[in-house]
């Protein structure tokens, strides 16, 4: 459920951002699943008492912003049983009375809900249109058949619901009765939701959701009533709650048990080291010069622009527009893969041997820099070489260094070369489409890419093309932890942390510029080495925060090249594909002086200064689906859409 599919228009869809799935195997406490409903429910949305005080005061502006306060209402209302149980109507005389796995539920009538409801139904005519009036027409009808039908009140629902043993041990408890039950009444499919189609994003995603709440009371809603057990006859119908899946049942045993949850020891002050690391330099310290023979990369075949993040809001989202993530992340799309992680690594690896002209026996060692791989055994590296047909190499392994995997490989593919003296294959790869989820902050920054190089020895009396080296890892544990994968406080989905990845990341540029402006320049140029690159290609972060950043530390935007706005956060991947847009965008027309620094989960960061020659970059031009599965040609880019590269190619003639 937490990667993307693609609907019947063409349209990416995540379905995990409608159809509420929790992972419950790492929650042990109800504290801690309470902190989980809080964040994604309670918080996001209004109680019917609220609704009724905004409708009473005029706070709605429109028709839309009252249907979305309503979706909210009734996601909260439903947060536990969408979570964690499915509703099973079953005959009163069929429902297992003994069993510690099904549950009814306890439930209160809703105060002065037939004022909440009607001050609802008399406002929303009364209130214009956001965009289609139709369309709105249309979702206001769905959802307002289940918020006009709704009997219980909503604040003091337990996760925990009683058995049925439980239930009728408690004098004058309430649950649902329905007079009657087809079980043909009608739902929508999970191709319908999925399929779901409007203009508007905003009016699809609020369909979407309406779809979602309209399937949690599969019965003739307007015959529900709430009844006592000694009330309840042999034919009537009751909702029975089970357990949704055995990460569920799991959580609820560890419940009764009683099992005591863990506590992770408290990190100690972190100091500095006793002395600083110097920068690598690599002509003076290695024999072995490194070259880079080849260059390739392999983007996502699946575009997601920000209007479809859009159509995808998630429930747990606080509203934010297209516009809006553009200006917050400087991205406008990214690109997510089809394939797994195993094949874009293998692609980047295939390519770039082919564009190198190196068979797989001559390679020496093999590097995967990666933190998004599930593989653990075989380690990716090495599945690569048995893919590739590698019969034995030096060494081969992976490197998760996350947003400095780029900077990481290279340093360890120098020190390779100098005890195999045969090219080393480095393979930055990352697959961020399927370990999101819903949360929203990572689904605007992450996308899917690959690439690989080839850093073989320079030949005998050629100074190579690298000239620094630097890594560099850890700091205060907030920063450590800015960037988890996987996360149980969010499903176990990657959560990034904005102002402690913002204080790694500025601690870190500013820490890389001092010293290349300390470092003299190569080749007894005047100035120093700060002075002597041609280009930054940074790590593809979020292009507000860096550019920030970069100022704050004395550089100017102009020096930096983006992609960023096209292809999202690829983590380790972002500097090669960076490196190779820029040769594919006519920035890099010529060997250049690269600084490319990277920074990121773990508190890792490091860069390398390399020359690059856009002869051995292997030029793509990936295919671009339309957005609705088409085969119309994209519209040109305006000027005030142009791309990050075309304003480079002003910065650099």
């Amino acid at each position: 459920m937490n990667t993307f599919v693609l609907n019947r228009h063409g349209r990416v869809v995540f379905p995990s951002n409608v159809m509420p799935e929790l992972d419950l195997s790492t929650v042990e406490t109800l504290e801690q699943l309470d902190s989980v409903i809080r964040r994604d429910f309670e918080t996001k949305a209004p109680s019917g008492t609220e609704i009724l005080g905004k409708v009473r005061t005029g706070a709605y502006a429109t028709r839309y912003d009252l249907m979305r306060d309503v979706a909210l209402n009734l996601f909260w209302a439903n947060r536990f049983s969408i979570t964690m149980y499915d509703k099973r109507p079953t005959r009163w005389a069929d429902v297992p009375r003994t069993r510690d796995d099904v549950f009814l539920p306890v439930l209160r009538p809703w105060e002065d809900g037939e004022t909440k409801i009607a001050a609802v139904e008399q406002a929303y005519p009364e209130l214009p249109a956001r965009w289609d009036a139709e369309v709105e027409d249309r979702v206001f009808g769905i959802l307002f058949d289940v918020y006009g039908h709704r009997r219980h009140q909503a604040t003091t629902l337990p996760a925990v619901k009683p058995t049925v043993a439980e239930f009728l041990e408690q004098s004058g408890a309430l649950t649902f009765r329905l007079a009657s039950y087809d079980p043909d009444h009608p739902v929508y499919s999970y191709d319908d939701i999925v399929d779901c189609s409007e203009d508007v994003p905003e009016l699809e995603a609020l369909h979407r959701w309406a779809m979602v709440l309209h399937n949690q009371y599969p019965w003739d809603r307007s015959q529900v009533e709430l009844t006592e057990a000694s009330r309840l006859r042999d034919d009537d119908w009751v909702v029975v709650f089970h357990p949704r899946d055995r990460e569920v049942r799991g959580f609820l045993r560890r419940l009764r048990a009683g099992v005591p949850p863990r506590h992770a020891p408290a990190p100690r002050e972190s100091r500095p080291p006793v002395r600083p690391f110097p920068a690598v330099d690599v002509r003076a310290r290695f024999a072995a010069r490194p070259r880079l023979e080849a260059l390739v990369a392999v983007h996502g075949d699946q575009v997601c622009s920000n209007e479809d993040l859009i159509r995808n809001t998630a429930y747990n989202w606080s509203p934010m527009s297209a516009e809006e993530i553009a200006a917050k992340t400087g991205i406008r799309e990214r690109r997510y893969s089809s394939l797994p992680l195993e094949e874009l690594a293998l692609q980047a690896a295939e390519g770039a041997l082919a564009r190198a002209g190196r068979e797989p026996e001559e390679i020496g060692a093999v590097l995967v820099c990666t933190c998004t791989s599930s593989r653990l055994i075989p380690s990716l590296a090495t599945y690569l070489c048995g893919q590739l047909g590698m019969h034995q190499v030096y060494a081969a392994y992976d490197v998760i260094a996350a947003c400095a995997g780029m900077p990481y490989g290279v340093a360890d593919a120098t020190r390779l070369l100098q005890e195999v003296e045969r090219p080393v294959l480095v393979v930055c790869a990352e697959k961020f489409s399927d370990k999101i989820g819903n949360v929203r902050t990572s689904r605007m920054i992450f996308g899917d890419g690959a690439a690989a190089m080839v850093v073989g020895p320079a030949p005998e009396g050629d100074d190579g093309d690298v000239d620094l080296l630097k890594t560099y890892a850890s700091g205060p544990a907030s920063e450590v932890n800015s960037i988890l994968w996987p996360n149980p406080e969010f499903d176990n989905n990657i959560t990034v942390f904005g102002p402690q990845v913002k204080a790694l990341a500025g601690r870190y540029l500013t820490q890389m510029i001092e010293e290349l402006e300390q470092l003299p320049a190569p080749e007894g140029r005047e100035g120093s080495m700060m002075d002597a690159i041609d280009l930054i290609v940074p790590h593809q972060a979020n292009k507000t925060m860096v550019v920030q950043l970069a100022e704050r530390a004395g550089l100017s935007a102009d020096q930096l090249y983006f992609d960023i706005d096209q292809v999202g956060n690829t983590s380790s991947a972002s500097i090669p594909l960076a490196i190779h847009d820029a040769v594919r965008d006519g920035v890099i027309t010529e060997p250049v002086r690269v600084f490319a620094p990277g920074f990121g989960a773990g508190a890792v960061a490091g860069y390398v200064v390399l020359r690059v020659d856009p002869a051995v970059v292997a030029v793509s031009t990936p295919a671009v689906p339309h957005e609705h599965g088409a085969d119309a040609p994209a519209p040109p880019p305006s000027d005030e859409t142009r791309s990050a590269s075309e304003g480079m190619q002003e910065a650099f003639g």
